[in-house]
């Protein structure tokens, strides 16, 4: 099935210096708004805390609300209402843990309850300590860092057959994340931030891969880093919760990204085998080209469905379904305006 007719040429390398700024300033608007809201808002997942939904089968006035849960002992709680199809839902978090039998969970219904009229139904309860939301932090920083690194050798070996050179800088960045922190705790009693120190590993691995001249690793990783800032960003200017759902649906984007980044840099390299006189710019151009009526139908049919788990899925899905939605679009974007061209200033600088 072709959306697009044979033999459409659109100039989308001709347009790569608006699509850059474009991103630049998406990427400069996440970044600003992280450092405003001092990183994205984290749920229980990352935060630690309680956090409690709670069903009401009609409306509640939020002031009563907040009187029952100081009196429950919660008085530093937030709270979150949405609907779900006949169900008014207040999403409960506090940055307290409960043991079993201190009977404040017992406490909160019967207070809902009585200051409100109504039945209040606790619906699920998550707890989180401190110590395991900061090492739940670290292990998904963690699997984002590995995830991007292990692609670029994946693209790095099937596209420029250079397994060990990748794999070899790979597994030096590697070894310098799992070991420095450990060395410089044990020696000199200096606790590192993992988010300062994966930053900094990820910039150094992409300066290696542009040093060593891995233009399709290169083009991949930094569309890939693209699509998580934005994503992550645009988070933090929403206020929407960060949480390891969102990781997971961040993993995802990558994958999806990816798939579409490895489509066009096929069709680049079965059209180079017979370029003639074309220039590199023409070839890419070609290749997007030809490969856009899969681009559109694919991105097409899975926003379908996205949007239909964003609208029918329920509070649950919520936002996971959301991230993907802004990843798929974001991550189709980025194949053609990000890696694309980023691959053709390398193969310009290598002179070809």
């Amino acid at each position: 099935m072709q959306i697009i007719k044979p033999g459409t040429n659109i100039d989308f390398i001709g347009k790569r210096k608006a699509a850059l700024i474009l991103s630049a300033a998406m990427i400069l608007f996440s970044i600003i708004s992280l450092i405003i809201h001092k990183g994205p808002r984290y749920g229980v997942d990352f935060a630690g805390g309680t956090q409690i939904l709670v069903a009401f089968q009609e409306s509640v006035d939020m002031g009563q609300v907040y009187t029952a849960l100081d009196q429950a002992g919660l008085g530093n709680a937030t709270v979150q209402e949405s609907r779900e199809g006949n169900n008014f839902l207040l999403q409960i978090r506090t940055i307290q843990t409960f043991d079993a039998d201190s009977g404040v969970l017992g406490e909160i219904p019967r207070r809902l309850h009585e200051t409100t009229g109504l039945f209040a139904e606790i619906l699920s309860i998550d707890m989180v300590g401190p110590q395991v939301s900061k090492d739940l932090r670290s292990q998904a920083l963690y699997a984002l860092f590995y995830a991007l690194l292990f692609i670029t050798v994946y693209i790095s070996g099937r596209f420029e057959m250079k397994w060990m050179l990748s794999a070899a800088v790979a597994g030096v960045f590697v070894s310098i994340v799992y070991l420095f922190p450990q060395i410089t705790e044990n020696f000199f009693r200096i606790s590192l931030p993992i988010p300062l120190l994966i930053l900094t590993a990820l910039i150094l691995s992409l300066i290696v891969f542009w040093k060593l001249g891995l233009a399709y690793a290169l083009g991949a990783g930094i569309a890939l880093l693209h699509d998580v800032i934005i994503t992550v960003g645009l988070f933090s200017v929403l206020d929407i919760e960060f949480n390891l759902p969102i990781i997971a649906a961040i993993l995802t984007i990558m994958g999806y990204s990816l798939n579409d980044t490895i489509i066009v840099f096929d069709r680049v390299r079965e059209n180079l085998a017979s370029r003639g006189k074309k220039t590199f710019a023409a070839i890419l151009n070609k290749s997007i080209n030809e490969t856009l009526s899969r681009t559109l139908i694919t991105s097409g049919t899975t926003l379908l469905v996205l949007i239909a788990l964003f609208v029918l899925g329920g509070g649950i899905i919520h936002d996971f379904s959301r991230a993907l939605l802004i990843g798929v679009v974001v991550g189709t974007y980025s194949s053609i305006f990000i890696a694309c061209p980023i691959l053709l200033f390398l193969h310009k600088k290598q002179g070809i």
